[in-house]
C-alpha cells in the first residue's frame, strides 16, 4: 500500500483539485490506513471522493453498494473519463456485460465497482469476492438501513456479512441525512461501533427556503416559474396522476416540463432522466422516485406542490 503521505498527490493528479475540503482528508487518511469510517456530509459536500480516492490508494478494488442505479452511471461515467478503471453491476446490465464485468473484478482490473445491494448479496458475487482482493467496502445511502430512514431498503440490514467475512477490510458507511436516532441505527446495524465519525455542518448558504399556504396551487406555480424561466428545476408532487397533470400544464404555458414516476415506461424514464441532465431549461415534473443521486450542478428551484412525508424526506429531496 502507498503510503498516506501520497493522497494529496494523488488527488491533484487524478481529480485535479489542489486541497481537500471540510474533513475529506482526515477521512481519506483513515481508510488508506484501514480504518472504518462513519460520514455525515450534506449532498455536494463530496462524500464520493472520501472513498473513491482511498480505494486508488490500496491494493484492490473498491466495492461500492449504492441502491441508485442512475447515480452509478453517472459517477463510472464520471471516473472513465479521468482515467479510473470503474465499472457497475446492477439491473441494467444483460447477462454477457454483466460477466465481462465480473471477470474484470476477478482479473484485478478494476479500481471501484458500483453494485446494488441485492446483486451483492447473491451466492454468486459473494463468491467472486471471496476469488477478488478488496481494497475496501464503501456503503452509500447509509440511511437505508434505519427503520428511521426515509428510504428504509432491508437489504441493507444483511450488509454486516461483510465485516463478519472480511474483517481486516475497512468498511466507510456515507449518507447525506441522518438524525441522531438513525445514526446509531447505522451504526448497529453494521457494527461499525468502532468507527471513526465524521459529521459535517448542514448548513447550505446557497439554498434559501420558503413556505407560503397553498391557495391556488396551479396559479401560485406558474407565478413562481415566471422568475425561473430558462432554469432547470424540480416540481415534486405526491402522486402520479398529478406529475401527469402538471406536467401536462407547464408544457401548455410554454415550459420544458416533463413527468417522471414509477408508473411510466423505464425507456421513458430514462430519456426523461438523460435530457435532464444534459439540456438547460428543463423542468422536472416528479414524484419521489426521481432525484436520488442525480448530479447536475446548475438546478435552480426544486417547488413542492404537496406537503412530503416527513421533514428528513424533504430535506433529502431538496
Amino acid at each position: 500500500m502507498r503510503m498516506p503521505s501520497t493522497a494529496l498527490a494523488e488527488l491533484r493528479r487524478v481529480f485535479g483539485h489542489d486541497r481537500f475540503r471540510g474533513e475529506q482528508g482526515e477521512i481519506v487518511e483513515q481508510l488508506i490506513a484501514g480504518g472504518d469510517a462513519l460520514v455525515l456530509m450534506p449532498t455536494g459536500g463530496g462524500k464520493s471522493l472520501c472513498y473513491q480516492l482511498p480505494a486508488l490508494l490500496r491494493e484492490g478494488t473498491g466495492i461500492v453498494v449504492s441502491p441508485l442505479i442512475a447515480l452509478m452511471q453517472d459517477q463510472v461515467e464520471a471516473l472513465r473519463q479521468l482515467g479510473v478503471r470503474a465499472a457497475f453491476l446492477n439491473s441494467s446490465l444483460d447477462a454477457q456485460a454483466a460477466m465481462q464485468v465480473e471477470r474484470q473484478l476477478a482479473d484485478g482490473q478494476l479500481d471501484l465497482l458500483y453494485v446494488a445491494p441485492e446483486r451483492l448479496l447473491t451466492p454468486r458475487f459473494l463468491s467472486l469476492l471471496e476469488r477478488s482482493r478488496i481494497a475496501l467496502f464503501a456503503i452509500d445511502e447509509a440511511h437505508c438501513v434505519s427503520q428511521w430512514g426515509h428510504d428504509f431498503r432491508p437489504e441493507y440490514r444483511q450488509l454486516t456479512l461483510l465485516h463478519e467475512r472480511w474483517p481486516e477490510v475497512p468498511r466507510i458507511a456515507l449518507t447525506a441525512t441522518a438524525d441522531a436516532p438513525t445514526r446509531r441505527e447505522i451504526v448497529e446495524r453494521l457494527a461499525l461501533e468502532d468507527a471513526r465519525q465524521f459529521v459535517s455542518s448542514f448548513d447550505r448558504p446557497n439554498i434559501r427556503y420558503t413556505v407560503v399556504a397553498k391557495d391556488d396551487s396551479r396559479r401560485q406555480l406558474l407565478e413562481f416559474l415566471d422568475d425561473h424561466r430558462g432554469d432547470s428545476g424540480i416540481v415534486y408532487c405526491l402522486s402520479r396522476r398529478k406529475v401527469d397533470a402538471t406536467a401536462e400544464l407547464l408544457a401548455g404555458r410554454g415550459l420544458r416540463a416533463l413527468p417522471y414516476h414509477a408508473g411510466l415506461d423505464a425507456s421513458v424514464r430514462a430519456e426523461h432522466q438523460r435530457r435532464f441532465l444534459r439540456e438547460d431549461g428543463i423542468v422536472m415534473v416528479a414524484t419521489i422516485a426521481f432525484g436520488m443521486g442525480i448530479d447536475k450542478p446548475d438546478v435552480r428551484f426544486v417547488a413542492h406542490l404537496d406537503l412530503p412525508k416527513s421533514l428528513e424526506g424533504y430535506y433529502q429531496e431538496t
